[in-house]
């Protein structure tokens, strides 16, 4: 082989792209990763904005192939703080010795089939061109930022700062005043932050986020220790989860719409002084029904009210055109509270929309506002979005972007038909980013590096049927449930013009990953192999779990979306 010349190239050195070339090199195959970044970390190396952190426990938001690194590591927060989650990942780096793979502060522009040699070309912004049989898009969910484009932007003489691209060194905020565009999870760990800083603090709202407390605090020792003493366990039980964390399957076989108001709202109380993701997991019907879900919606409004102290603000702050969990559910510290300081003013833009950037600050409909910072905390183009900023060309020519243009389409979020030897992690149509992202991507990854060995020198790439399949089959599931009830970036709704189309698979982790394995045992079912399809099938229904108190229910209440399903 050239010096130019791998056997796979991975774009992207996150938790994604770091353990899949561990596994691939361990195969002894020839990798390189390319990372736009200056160092490896993913969205973790450019999320750096005030107060970011995870949203999964820390025990939990961690690899688990490597048992020496579990027991290592320490921890020192029950949600894992961003600079600690980049130093876990330098470390990861370090320890296997994975930089001397990786080409730095490089972007991939464009990734061309050759149908001749049965090979990628990939080209760099550096003018550089790879050669691969196989390619894997380690890109992430949310590594594009997304930012609307405001009149008059350029006229603004204060700094600017966008929430997913923030700067490496610390900014101060002291004596500043700042206005702060969007209410979304960036937005909602990063304001209370900046509200210590600022002489005054505006915030631009459009649609108000639900969030549940944190109850963030460092960990315990002896807490830590029995985590680790039943590692595997742990490890074992998160993978069967719903969600891929534990407590995210529902053990209550009640349910809400059947019991009293206030045995539904005691048990509310008890995942809501537990704190975090696990809330909506305290009844099975919160997520497919929107009567029973608005139980829980108006219990979070209760207690966003009992927690701001201006009742015109509390209102602002409460969540009312879309269910509970059917936007991303956050994780809060002290973001309610916040607006009970003097300094930190909410400003609702459906009433008092923004018309332009000034020279001085920003400009609604009702007032000029004067800032010396303007944070735009406006989200991600997720999903989709990196994929669409390279130019990826299979077989005839056919771009990905073409073929994407009215929603994605993959069989199992791991490949696209077309595409041969091109595969995604965590890619649209997986659990991804309704998952415990770690043990979606280590899944993924393990897939991924079995399938290259079974494939050898060879070519996969998946049928036309199976992908339209399961695509079906993923609108189905999210049918189901009350998440097409909202305008969110899961369906793409946060970018103009992109197609309406939920992005993950709502099935669960458990039930998706016996799919995918289900597939691999059957000789890699619904795939062409060098051009020979198998006779085997996998019908996703095998594996779905069933519950009947709950599918009573949505046929109760959307008949045509059962029978979509069944």
């Amino acid at each position: 082989m050239s010096d130019n010349s791998f056997d796979a190239i991975i774009v992207g050195a996150g938790f994604s792209g770091l353990y899949l070339l561990h596994k691939l090199r361990g195969q002894g195959l020839s990798v390189r990763v390319i990372e736009m970044g200056k160092d490896v970390g993913g969205t973790w190396y450019w999320n750096r904005y005030p107060g970011a952190r995870c949203d999964i426990e820390s025990m939990e938001y961690s690899y688990s192939w490597d048992e020496e690194l579990e027991q290592e590591w320490q921890w020192s927060e029950r949600y894992s703080p961003q600079p600690e989650i980049l130093d876990y990942l330098g470390h990861v780096a370090d320890r296997h010795d994975l930089r001397r793979d990786i080409a730095f502060e490089t972007k991939v522009t464009a990734a061309h089939y050759n149908e001749d040699r049965d090979r990628w070309s990939v080209t760099t912004d550096g003018g550089e061109t790879l050669d691969a049989r196989f390619v894997v898009m380690a890109t992430g969910c949310l590594s594009s930022p997304n930012k609307p484009q405001f009149e008059g932007e350029e006229d603004f003489t204060g700094e600017t700062y966008l929430t997913g691209l923030w700067p490496h060194e610390k900014v101060d905020f002291t004596g500043k005043k700042v206005g702060l565009i969007g209410t979304g999870s960036s937005a909602i760990q990063s304001i209370p932050q900046i509200a210590k800083e600022a002489t005054e603090l505006t915030v631009f709202q459009r649609t108000p986020n639900f969030a549940i407390p944190a109850h963030n605090h460092d960990l315990d020792p002896d807490y830590v220790a029995s985590i680790k003493a039943s590692y595997r366990e742990l490890r074992a039980e998160a993978k069967e989860q719903a969600a891929g964390f534990t407590g995210s399957s529902v053990v209550n076989e009640d349910l809400a719409v059947d019991l009293p108001r206030e045995k539904v709202e005691a048990e509310l109380q008890r995942y809501w002084d537990k704190g975090g993701l696990t809330f909506m997991a305290s009844f099975s019907d919160f997520g497919v029904s929107l009567n029973s879900n608005a139980i829980a919606a108006e219990f979070i409004r209760d207690r966003i009210r009992e927690r701001v102290n201006d009742p015109d603000t509390a209102e602002l702050l409460c969540p009312d055109s879309y269910p509970a969990g059917a936007k991303r559910m956050c994780v809060d510290i002290g973001y309610y509270e916040t607006f009970n300081e003097d300094h930190v003013h909410l400003v609702d833009i459906n009433a008092e929309p923004i018309e332009r950037i000034t020279a001085a600050g920003l400009k609604t409909s009702e007032k000029d506002y004067e800032f010396d910072a303007i944070v735009f905390a406006t989200g991600f183009d997720a999903m989709t979005g990196t994929l669409a900023k390279i130019d990826i060309s299979g077989r005839g020519g056919k771009k990905l972007k073409d073929k994407w243009a009215d929603g994605p389409r993959t069989y199992l979020g791991l490949m696209s038909e077309g595409f041969p030897n091109l595969f995604l992690v965590t890619g649209p149509q997986s659990p991804s980013v309704i998952s415990n992202m770690i043990v979606s991507i280590e899944q993924h990854v393990e897939w991924i590096s079995d399938c290259i060995e079974r494939v050898g020198k060879g070519v996969i790439e998946p049928l036309e049927t199976a992908e339209n399949d399961w695509v079906d089959h993923c609108n189905a599931v999210a049918d189901l449930t009350v998440y097409p009830y909202a305008k969110s970036w899961y369906l793409g709704d946060n970018v103009p013009g992109k197609p309406r189309i939920f992005m993950a698979y709502l099935g669960g982790v458990p039930e998706y990953r016996r799919i995918c394995d289900a597939v691999a045992e059957r000789g890699y079912a619904g795939f062409r192999i060098d051009g020979v399809a198998g006779n085997a099938k996998v019908d996703p229904m095998e594996f779905m779990e069933q519950n009947e108190k709950v599918l009573a229910l949505v046929m109760k209440e959307r008949p045509e979306a059962l029978a979509a399903f069944v």
